[in-house]
C-alpha cells in the first residue's frame, strides 16, 4: 500500500494532521493510429532525387523518361528536299528533333524545293545570301549554330544533314564534347565525313517514291561481303555462334554508314540470310544467332581428275 494511505498511530491521532500529499497521476493517452506521410510537394519532389524515386509510383517514374533530345541542322545546299518526310520519320526513331533549323540561299532555284517543306515539318530557314561566289556563308552559320547549341549543354544529339565533307572536323569536335552525331547524305558523301560519325544514314534509304528509290539505288552499292567478313572473324567465339544483335552492334560500331536497307532489306537478318555466307539459327530462347559457313578449298587445292583412260587398239598386221 503506498505510504500516503496508511493509518497513523493512535497516540499521533490528535496531533492536526498534516496536509495530504497527494502524487501527480500520469494520464495514459491513447494510442495514435499510424498516419501516412504527407505526399510532397511537386516543388519539392522535383528538388530532391531521393524522395522523387520513392514517392513517385514505378509506372509514374518510367514515364517521365524523356526521349534524347535533337538539335537537326540541314545543309540545303547539299541536301534534296524529297528526303525531308523520310528524313524526320529516321530521326523520330532516334529521339526528339527540339531544333530544326536549315541552311541556305533560298532566293536561289538550288534552295527553293524546300520552301514547301518548311511548315510541314516545323523547319525554320536561316537565310544566308551568296554575297560572294566561292564563299559557303550557310556552312559558316552552321558551324556557329551547332558551336553554340553544343556548349549550352542542352542535346543529347545532332542531326548534321549533308553530303559535304566540311562539316567533318564539326561531327568531330561535337563528339568529342560526348555528344553524339548522326549524318544523313548521299552515298557519294567522303568517308571522312561519314566516319566522323557515329552513325551514317544514307538518304536514298529515305525516299518513299519507289521510282527515286529504284534511281538512286542502281547507283554503285559497295560489296558487303568484305565488311561483314571483317567483323565476323573479329569476334570471339568458342564454337563460332554470335549472337545476332551483338553482331549488328559491332557492325555498326566499325561501319557507321552500314544499313542493310542499302542492300534492299528491311531488318538485319534478312540481310545475313541474303548474303549466304552465315548459317543462322534460332536458340530455345527465341533469339537468333550467325556463324560463317565453311569455306571450301579453293579449286587449286583439289586434286584434278584424272582423264578417262583410253584403250590402245592393236594395229592390224599388214597382208
Amino acid at each position: 500500500m503506498p505510504a500516503f494511505l496508511r493509518v497513523l498511530p493512535a497516540a499521533a491521532e490528535s496531533a492536526p494532521s498534516a496536509p495530504e500529499v497527494r502524487q501527480p497521476q500520469h494520464r495514459r493517452e491513447a494510442p495514435k493510429s499510424p498516419q501516412a506521410p504527407p505526399t510532397p510537394s511537386p516543388v519539392a519532389v522535383a528538388a530532391s532525387p531521393a524522395s522523387y524515386s520513392f514517392s513517385r509510383r514505378p509506372e509514374a517514374a518510367m514515364s517521365d523518361v524523356r526521349s534524347p533530345r535533337l538539335a537537326v541542322l540541314i545543309d540545303a545546299d547539299n541536301a534534296s528536299a524529297r528526303i525531308a518526310d523520310g528524313l524526320f520519320q529516321e530521326i523520330a526513331t532516334i529521339g526528339e528533333a527540339s531544333v530544326r533549323r536549315i541552311y541556305g540561299d533560298f532566293s536561289s532555284p538550288r534552295s527553293k524545293g524546300w520552301a514547301d517543306v518548311l511548315s510541314r515539318h516545323a523547319i525554320l530557314p536561316q537565310q544566308q545570301f551568296a554575297y560572294v561566289t566561292g564563299k559557303n556563308a550557310s556552312d559558316i552559320a552552321l558551324v556557329i549554330d551547332a558551336m553554340d547549341l553544343m556548349h549550352s549543354g542542352r542535346f543529347d544529339g545532332f542531326c548534321l544533314v549533308s553530303s559535304d565533307s566540311d562539316f567533318t572536323r564539326l561531327a568531330s569536335r561535337i563528339r568529342e564534347h560526348g555528344v553524339d552525331v548522326y549524318g544523313f547524305g548521299e552515298q557519294k558523301t567522303p568517308e571522312s565525313f561519314r566516319q566522323a560519325c557515329r552513325r551514317f544514314i544514307y538518304t536514298e534509304n529515305l525516299l518513299h517514291d519507289l521510282g527515286e528509290r529504284a534511281k538512286a539505288e542502281a547507283a554503285a552499292t559497295p560489296d558487303p561481303l568484305p565488311m561483314v567478313r571483317q567483323v565476323m572473324e573479329q569476334m570471339e567465339s568458342d564454337d563460332g555462334w554470335v549472337p545476332l544483335g551483338a553482331f549488328g552492334q559491332q557492325l555498326l560500331n566499325r561501319f557507321s554508314d552500314f544499313d542493310p536497307r542499302t542492300y534492299g532489306h528491311k531488318k538485319l537478318s534478312d540481310f545475313v540470310r541474303a548474303v549466304g555466307i552465315f548459317d543462322v539459327e534460332k536458340t530455345p530462347g527465341g533469339m537468333l544467332r550467325i556463324r560463317l559457313q565453311p569455306t571450301p578449298p579453293p579449286a587449286s587445292a583439289q586434286p584434278a581428275a584424272k582423264p578417262p583412260s583410253r584403250r590402245r587398239t592393236p594395229a592390224k598386221p599388214k597382208s
